[in-house]
């Protein structure tokens, strides 16, 4: 398990590997659809300083509020190619170095990995309660009347976030490499070889 603090250098990104079991500390924000959206519509400056050398995690958490201070109930990944319009331009511009969901994302983020010094991190489905229970503040939130709490900008701080590493910044792509002996095994099933 490689144990790394967020904010990260692009210098520690581009020491990852796909495979790498990673546990990370510190910023994630959460975004989503409407967020994505929102960003690169209007490429709000007061996100910049919580995504430079940080992380996005395609999140929509379930959320509760006592009094004034919120909790994460659960805070599991959603699936990251929905994202794949946009993670691009949102990576460069921004200078993200993480990018957290489940699924894997496709050929424009990939290569923005690699221009930026960015990974993609595999976050387990199922395992919302859990991912929640790594999160130890809510910091704040961004945008809540306007997009609903499943689209906000949750900025939260974890401890002990886990999750393997399935794209990296040196172009190789895990989800790309499955896809492949994928369509090799259905070929061969099909007598099409």
């Amino acid at each position: 398990m490689i144990h790394i603090d967020v904010p990260t250098s692009q210098e520690i990104i581009r020491t990852l590997k796909v495979g790498d079991d990673v546990e990370l500390s510190g910023t994630l924000v959460t975004a989503r659809d409407a967020a994505h959206k929102y960003m690169v519509e209007h490429w709000p400056t007061w996100i910049a300083p919580l995504l430079a050398d940080g992380a996005i995690y395609h999140c929509g958490p379930v959320m509760q509020k006592k009094r004034e201070a919120w909790t994460v109930v659960a805070a599991g990944p959603t699936t990251s190619i929905r994202e794949e319009p946009y993670e691009a331009q949102v990576m460069t511009h921004y200078k993200v170095r993480w990018i957290i969901g489940k699924g894997g994302m496709g050929d424009a983020t990939l290569a923005a990995c690699q221009k930026v010094g960015a990974v993609y991190l595999h976050a387990v489905g199922g395992a919302a309660v859990q991912l929640a229970d790594s999160v130890k503040k809510v910091r704040e939130v961004h945008l809540l009347d306007e997009l609903g709490v499943p689209e906000a900008f949750w900025v939260l701080e974890v401890a002990g976030f886990r999750g393997v590493v399935t794209m990296d910044a040196s172009g190789h792509s895990l989800h790309q490499e499955i896809q492949a002996k994928s369509d090799e095994v259905r070929r061969d099933l099909l007598g099409l070889k």
